[in-house]
């Protein structure tokens, strides 16, 4: 491996960074629009329907450079900084602004959702050439930790500046404006210190053919791909599995943060800013660092068949936790902290058999390009129930809407039932 790096660097210069980096724009597009939009009084409906959207170049990233999309996606943070709207006091109050007023700022986000799911593809091929084997084995952990930091950092921090700041100055906007802003001068920073510190692959080349890149055979190698996939066996149910084993969190997810921070008279919780930042940003996330990390040991060692059940339990039951938050509407902190932090636990520990499945169904000769499509097939299971989930609850209410969400564990269950027949007994097991 030494021959194909032109500067050897140890990973620990530039694999914190640079998962960090992956992080912070998925959150900031996907997670930190809803709660912007949701502030600044935009329906649930709209506010659902659009950023759910911004999924969707996570779904295309398996048909599909690393400082040059970090470039691109402070550009676009930069622009969100100086151009989001300014909505009136009384509009905001109102719940009623029209989504049409962001046009410009919903443009923005998809393009650093393109960016950033192109940033992902990019990071990953980059850490598999920049060093060994050995050494991706070693650094696996780590890379995982600092992308849950840039978690923590998008829906916990931000979140926090967000709402410290609307507390200090009554103005909305601005504090939004302000923690784009702090967001954009971090992932500035970041970006000049990549271009710097990340080593130089000669490995990392386009297929040539001649003097030109050949992309017919790229496009020969994706439709083989393709086709061997849509020929597997089984490919229905492993469809539908993907598509529906995370039915329930689709909805759920989508609602959180607003039923978090809307008043108790709508149904909400009545939560300040900063303290969804902590709720739901910090311990949340560290409640589903937690239980991915378990609920990793826990399959490893009985293996994927075995820990199928429990998972799809762990994944559907802490559901509930919701229902009572809606019915009982508490307003001790630490009621709800529990709450949402059993929620997200569960959340972590039942998506290991989800991830650990499309590895499955992914074996054979095309696995990274079959990998690739089962999660496209992962961002449109998010994409579908968020399009509708704003709109239903605002037909039928936040008590309503989350006993909904426990009946759509029901799918859940049943597409685990029929898996489970064909999984081999001995997959996953150390």
């Amino acid at each position: 491996m030494k021959d194909t790096i032109q500067q050897e660097k140890s990973p620990w210069w530039w694999v914190p960074t640079l998962y960090f980096a992956e992080g912070v724009p998925y959150f900031i597009v996907n997670n930190i629009s809803v709660m912007m939009f949701t502030k600044m009084g935009v329906p649930n409906g709209d506010m659902s329907f659009f950023t759910t959207l911004l999924y969707f170049p996570w779904f295309l990233k398996g048909l599909w450079w690393v400082v040059s999309m970090q470039v691109l996606m402070t550009a676009m943070l930069v622009l969100l900084t100086l151009t989001l709207p300014k909505p009136d006091a009384a509009t905001i109050a109102g719940g009623h602004t029209p989504i049409g007023m962001f046009t410009f700022t919903l443009i923005l986000f998809v393009v650093a959702a393109f960016a950033s799911a192109t940033h992902d593809i990019a990071a990953d091929g980059y850490y598999m050439l920049a060093h060994s084997q050995k050494s991706q084995a070693a650094f696996i952990g780590i890379r995982s930790v600092f992308y849950r930091v840039a978690s923590i950092f998008g829906q916990g921090v931000l979140v926090y500046i967000a709402g410290r700041l609307e507390t200090h100055t009554g103005d909305i906007p601005y504090s939004w404006r302000i923690t784009l802003g702090v967001s954009a001068v971090i992932f500035f920073i970041i970006t000049l210190y990549h271009t710097f510190a990340m080593p130089r692959s000669k490995a990392d080349v386009p297929r040539v053919s001649g003097d030109k890149v050949d992309f017919a055979m790229g496009i020969r190698e994706f439709a083989s791909s393709f086709v061997t996939f849509v020929k597997k066996p089984s490919v229905l149910l492993a469809i539908a599995f993907m598509l529906l084993y995370r039915l329930p969190e689709g909805f759920l997810i989508k609602l959180c943060m607003p039923f978090l921070v809307h008043g108790t008279a709508e149904g909400g919780l009545g939560l300040s800013t900063e303290d969804v930042g902590l709720v739901y940003g910090t311990y949340g996330v560290l409640a589903l660092t937690v239980g991915g990390i378990l609920g990793g040991i826990y399959a490893s060692r009985v293996g994927l068949k075995a820990s199928l059940w429990v998972n799809a339990a762990c994944m559907t039951l802490p559901c509930l936790t919701f229902v009572y938050l809606a019915m009982v509407q508490p307003s001790n902190m630490w009621v709800i902290s529990i709450a949402v932090a059993i929620e997200q636990f569960g959340y972590g520990f039942g998506f290991t058999a989800y991830m650990l499945y499309m590895m499955y169904f992914s074996e054979g000769e095309f696995k990274t390009s079959h990998y690739a499509i089962c999660t496209a097939f992962m961002a449109l299971s998010m994409m579908l129930p968020g399009f509708v989930a704003g709109y239903i609850q605002e037909a039928i209410g936040y008590v309503n809407f989350f006993w909904m969400v426990m009946a759509c564990c029901i799918a859940t269950l049943v597409v685990t039932f029929f898996v489970d027949r064909k999984i081999d007994p001995e997959y996953g097991r150390k």
